[in-house]
């Protein structure tokens, strides 16, 4: 079975999450959520680091709830800087309960951060075929402007090569390799 390169040798959790969940098409608020924490925390470190620490992610913020990480206070922020289980990072922890009330915000305005995310690719996955890793980007206009807007509203960790990596774990885009087994059947799903 070939799978995408970075997944091909890496270790079961990676290959689990190239294989179940990377590019499937989200529309839950609480899944983008999850994603923007993650994919911010993951910014200067390896995937598989977050993917490890993925469980401690979910009990640190409240399982990705954003109504309640937006509602954790300096207090909170100071006792996850102590926590083994997520990236003791303060910007980083500090910058996900900041994501959590503009993600309030965004909610409020368009309904869902789910509408507001995927309005900014027409509504559907983008399906990509590139043959070989060197042809993935790793930012194109839709993540350069989901970004900027991203942090005109007070989004931090929200560069574009970021968001890019949220518009592909949440399969605003399809970058299964074409000769990845998964690239035809996440190509399927919307």
């Amino acid at each position: 079975m070939k799978r995408c390169p970075w997944a091909s040798s890496a270790d079961a959790r990676m290959q689990a999450y190239h294989d179940r969940e990377w590019g499937v098409p989200v529309h839950k608020d609480r899944r983008h959520f999850e994603f923007l924490i993650l994919e911010g925390a993951q910014a200067g470190l390896s995937w598989s680091t977050i993917l490890n620490k993925r469980a401690g992610y979910a009990r640190a913020f409240g399982r990705f709830d954003p109504a309640r990480v937006a509602r954790f206070t300096e207090r909170k922020v100071r006792e996850l800087t102590g926590d083994p289980g997520i990236v003791r990072n303060r910007l980083k922890i500090e910058s996900a309960v900041i994501n959590a009330r503009a993600f309030r915000e965004v909610q409020r305005e368009f309904g869902s951060f789910d509408a507001y995310a995927w309005s900014f690719v027409g509504g559907s996955p983008r399906q990509n075929q590139w043959k070989s890793v060197r042809e993935v980007p790793v930012t194109t206009r839709e993540s350069d402007a989901l970004s900027q807007d991203l942090r005109h509203r007070g989004f931090r960790f929200v560069g574009s090569t970021i968001v890019y990596a949220h518009m592909q774990a949440v399969g605003m885009v399809n970058d299964h390799l074409v000769d990845c087994y998964r690239h035809r059947d996440v190509r399927s799903l919307r």
